[in-house]
């Protein structure tokens, strides 16, 4: 298992192929959009004035690191961020009260018919901005710990977090795992209480890869009864660590001490890194199906076979409007968004969190809709 610096390490050399093969594959941005957007991801104009965003709570550290990156250019811009989870996020820009949100999710139809009440113009978009993998931790004394694996396929993990597995010295792990000494333990599954995007990603490889193994509906919340919820990213972590025998789904930045799932793609286990989760958005396509003006959406391709992807991945998102009632609120999120995906932004988002950076191709995408944000 590469350990947390090797991911972060590995971040920098994956962002030089990420996400190449999607840009041949179509956009989600209309054809009106003006193709001349500058390359230039460096912003001359300073921001001032107080400004905050809330969502997805697995954007945190590369947040706070790009908070820290913006304001050394931008010293009387105040950047505030509540990671509040992406349902909670995507609500309160909604009314309004926020300049941006981060979700794990992209917009529904009707949150894109919604926004229409806060833009002053046109409909709120949705564009990628933090790439990582989404790890399986667990915690089990003697087996687990930073950098230690357990092999699981993907029934195998619908199984435990459906409670149809409950005990770690179950045949379908230990045939996965004859050289783990498996405890006859009982499994405690842990999982987001709270409207995440996290949540809908890692169920939407469960529901993808596993089949009939998993008959849930997809959505950001929680679907079934089984083991106990916690409220965000670090509510999941906290609790997994609190016990023995337990299991839960976090982004993988926060994985710390715990041991994690190296998961089944073809004939081999895969564990996370930034590198294996670049390869998995490389071989996928944009949503279609993701309709309106300047809406960047990655169709991830969870049963792929790629050799050395790892198909667990969340491609999280910052929402915001293409023109706003305040005129230097624009100004703020089209320079923020700028900073953010730039070569600068994504580098150091993957020094602060592992995450795997934005390709120069996928860039250029993104700023066609960034650049459409009327600042007059």
């Amino acid at each position: 298992m590469r350990n947390s610096i090797l991911v972060r390490s590995i971040a920098a050399v994956s962002g030089i192929v990420m996400l190449a093969s999607v840009a041949a594959c179509g956009d989600n941005i209309a054809s009106n959009t003006d193709s001349s957007a500058s390359t230039d991801t460096k912003t001359t104009e300073t921001v001032s004035g107080n400004f905050s965003g809330a969502g997805a709570s697995s954007q945190q550290a590369a947040v706070e690191a790009w908070i820290a990156g913006f304001q050394g250019t931008n010293p009387d811009a105040k950047v505030a961020y509540n990671p509040s989870g992406s349902g909670a996020g995507v609500s309160t820009f909604l009314t309004g009260a926020t300049a941006w949100a981060g979700s794990d999710a992209v917009l529904s139809d009707d949150e894109v018919e919604q926004s229409k009440s806060v833009c002053a113009s046109g409909n709120a978009f949705d564009i990628p901005v933090y790439v990582s993998p989404i790890a399986v931790v667990f915690n089990l004394n003697g087996i687990s710990g930073k950098g230690k694996t357990l092999n699981m396929d993907a029934d195998t993990i619908a199984k435990i977090f459906d409670g149809k597995i409950t005990k770690w010295n179950d045949d379908a792990i230990k045939q996965q795992n004859p050289k783990v000494d498996l405890p006859d333990l009982d499994i405690t599954v842990v999982h987001r209480s709270d409207k995440s995007g996290t949540t809908k990603n890692f169920l939407s490889y469960v529901k993808d890869a596993a089949g009939d193994a998993w008959g849930y509906e997809l959505g950001e919340n929680w679907p079934n009864e089984v083991g106990q919820g916690a409220k965000g990213t670090s509510g999941v972590i906290s609790t997994v660590q609190q016990a023995d025998g337990t299991i839960g789904y976090a982004d993988a930045s926060q994985a710390g001490e715990l041991g994690t799932v190296a998961v089944k793609v073809g004939d081999n286990y895969v564990p996370f890194s930034a590198e294996a989760a670049a390869k998995v958005v490389d071989a996928s396509p944009l949503d279609e199906s993701a309709t309106g003006d300047n809406r960047v959406v990655v169709k991830l391709d969870h049963n792929t076979t790629e050799a050395g992807a790892y198909p667990i991945v969340l491609v999280s998102y910052d929402i915001a409007c293409p023109a706003y009632k305040d005129a230097n609120t624009a100004k703020f999120v089209k320079s923020w968004l700028t900073y953010v995906v730039s070569d600068e932004g994504q580098q150091t988002a993957a020094s602060a969190a592992g995450s795997a950076p934005l390709s120069d191709t996928m860039r250029q995408k993104i700023l066609k809709s960034i650049d459409a944000i009327e600042t007059k």
